[in-house]
């Protein structure tokens, strides 16, 4: 990854752009309502399938077994070991109240 720095000393990154994709997770415990970040050219899959131990999700809403909301938060870590299932909401087909 190319670094720059200035005359000070500060180090500058190259910023990695992505794009929210809005999902429902199942873990083995709670359903997860939240954004993973993709980069644009990439798929979900790809950032599912990456090595590190815990998938970022922003904006999420934990959910309990009986559907009440146990938690929101703008930034939640999901151990990728946790899930069972990720649903991206743009392929709903139909939701439960159909």
């Amino acid at each position: 990854m190319p670094m720059d720095y200035n005359e000070s000393g500060k180090f500058f990154t190259e910023v990695i752009r992505k794009k929210p994709i809005r999902v429902i997770i199942q873990t083995t415990q709670q359903l997860i309502h939240g954004n993973v970040h993709i980069r644009p050219e990439a798929r979900l899959k790809d950032e599912i399938d990456q090595g590190e131990l815990s998938l970022a999700i922003t904006e999420a809403v934990v959910y309990g077994n009986t559907g009440e909301i146990l938690y929101k938060s703008k930034f939640l870590a999901v151990n990728r070991r946790q899930i069972v299932w990720i649903l991206p909401e743009e392929d709903l087909l139909e939701s439960k109240s159909e």
